[in-house]
């Protein structure tokens, strides 16, 4: 689900717990060296964010959050900040031969470059933490 997460909602954010649960407590934090990835430059996206990104003229850039179930995909676009919401059962990752990590939630899409080591490090926790708790089966929803 791609939202705008400006402002406070708190339908919005209850959606989004739902979605791919509740952030981590700090204990788990430090437990897991940290849940957020490096600055991540955009390569190339899907048509319905590379509508929103080029809206100004800056340098397309994103985050990723890891959640319990799932990732938030975090990219800005004029004074706006929007969330493309992936539950790991529909999370999609390539790594290409050039440096390019492509994520994909159903129709969208967003590549971005792997250029360094923390980039490269972070997705292998991301993978590795995603094969040890995606859902087996649908009663595991």
């Amino acid at each position: 689900m791609l939202v705008n997460v400006s402002y406070t909602n708190k339908k919005l954010s209850q959606k989004i717990n739902e979605e791919v649960g509740k952030p981590f407590t700090l204990k788990e934090r430090f437990a897991l060296g940290g849940i957020g990835s490096p600055k991540l430059f955009v390569t190339a996206t899907s048509v319905e964010i590379q509508n929103l990104l080029i809206l100004d003229n800056a340098t397309n850039s994103c985050n990723i959050e890891l959640r319990p179930k799932g990732i938030i995909l975090r990219f800005r676009s004029l004074l706006e900040t929007y969330a493309l919401v992936i539950p790991f059962y529909k999370l999609t990752i390539y790594k290409g031969d050039i440096g390019i990590y492509s994520i994909f939630k159903d129709h969208y899409y967003i590549k971005v470059r792997a250029d360094t080591k923390a980039i490269q490090k972070f997705f292998k926790k991301l993978l590795d933490y995603k094969a040890d708790n995606t859902p087996t089966s649908i009663e595991d929803l």
